[in-house]
């Protein structure tokens, strides 16, 4: 099977090649995050550079970061440079699971004439320390398991035949993570691929990390986030169930445990904004999946839910297309999500099917509400235009696939 060759990402990156500013790729284990710093280094050797310029360590490896002190790095840097005489490029891949990287990272930068490129997995960890050695020098590029467009180029060049809408239920299904289409599985072996890939975050990126004892309540709390994706959160609600369910959970603990959750990349938390005023709003705010596959494998239920995993799929596309998402609120109306990217604004609702008359008048209304002349998108996976009143309908698989 062939590698999806990611050029979006590799688009974002080009601009800051050979540049004094640390490149960090972030994102959820298994996301591509590796992958694309292979890709650099193609990258590089088709601009000329040599593969001796170049040196690259796992810190996830046994063989790479076993036992490796920053010492060792630093010393492994300066051997590479005195072997090649010219800039060396440097690749640390899961780089936060060496204690101390921030530190050797900023001496070989000052020491060597080097390009560093990073990859990491926990957002809160590497943000303290970028803000705290690197500040102003580095750029950080945020990776996500594959999006259907990337689902459906892979498939074509493998040459194999693409029926977009059974590509597109399998993708509802499944979700991007890239392993599950670059080998060929049986659905049980995906769903247990993503189930360990789970409780490998659970256990290994949260747990231990954050001193967590009771694992089993944690893990409960995160099934039931995604059992209500999509939905507005509420603090005092699953407080409750869980006191139903015989647990017991502080507000405090909650929102510790929802914080360590969004710092491995495995939900988003999207505020609401007020859309006259623009102010955003504090309470009942929105939790989304980074990919919703996993929910199939740990709770089950994407295709009965298809309304909850449309909104998942449409809120991961638009941050992986660069905006801001907020929830729009304007009255008592809701607008699904409001996207803002540099001075650009979109206002989007998404349907699974507008089959009915007042079906079409809720997901349009909420849209007429709104007095400004940004764009406002109505995605569904009907077949057929039914823009109206200066807004636009457009079909959902190709609004992705745009």
């Amino acid at each position: 099977m062939k590698t999806v060759k990611r050029q979006t990402y590799i688009d974002k990156v080009a601009p800051f090649i050979d540049s004094n500013l640390i490149k960090v790729f972030t994102g959820s284990r298994r996301a591509g995050k590796s992958v694309m710093m292979q890709l650099v280094q193609d990258e590089l050797v088709r601009r000329g550079v040599d593969t001796d310029q170049i040196l690259s360590v796992n810190f996830e490896s046994r063989m790479d970061g076993m036992s490796v002190s920053e010492e060792m790095i630093w010393k492994m840097v300066r051997e590479t440079a005195k072997g090649t005489c010219k800039r060396v490029y440097v690749f640390f891949d899961e780089v936060q699971e060496l204690d101390g990287w921030e530190k050797v990272v900023n001496s070989i930068q000052i020491d060597f004439d080097v390009d560093i490129y990073l990859t990491g997995s926990n957002a809160k960890l590497l943000s303290s320390e970028l803000s705290t050695y690197l500040s102003g020098r580095y750029v950080e590029i945020k990776v996500y398991p594959f999006s259907f467009k990337e689902v459906v180029q892979l498939t074509e060049e493998n040459n194999m035949g693409v029926d977009r809408q059974k590509l597109f239920r399998e993708y509802l299904v499944k979700g991007g993570y890239p392993v599950l289409y670059n080998y060929r599985m049986t659905f049980n072996d995906e769903m247990l691929y993503l189930n360990d890939l789970f409780n490998s975050i659970i256990l290994k990126d949260v747990a231990q990390r954050n001193n967590i004892r009771d694992v089993a309540l944690f893990k409960q709390l995160v099934v039931y986030v995604m059992a209500n994706v999509g939905n507005l959160f509420s603090a005092s609600s699953i407080i409750k169930y869980l006191k139903n369910e015989k647990r017991r959970l502080s507000t405090e603990t909650l929102y510790n445990y929802l914080d360590f959750c969004k710092s491995v990349y495995l939900v988003n938390m999207i505020q609401r904004q007020n859309i006259n005023g623009k102010e955003l709003l504090s309470s009942q705010n929105k939790i989304y999946l980074i990919d919703h596959g996993m929910r199939q494998a740990v709770y089950g239920n994407n295709e009965r839910d298809i309304n909850q995993i449309l909104e998942n799929i449409v809120c991961v596309e638009l941050q992986r297309r660069g905006y801001t998402v907020t929830i729009g609120c304007i009255g008592t109306k809701e607008v699904d999500f409001c996207a803002c990217k540099n001075d650009e604004t979109i206002y989007i609702q998404v349907a699974y099917l507008l089959a009915s008359e007042e079906t079409i008048e809720r997901e349009f209304g909420s849209l007429l509400s709104i007095s400004d002349n940004y764009p406002k998108y109505v995605l569904s996976l009907d077949g057929f235009n039914l823009s109206r009143n200066g807004i636009v309908h457009r079909n959902l698989i190709d609004w992705l696939l745009d």
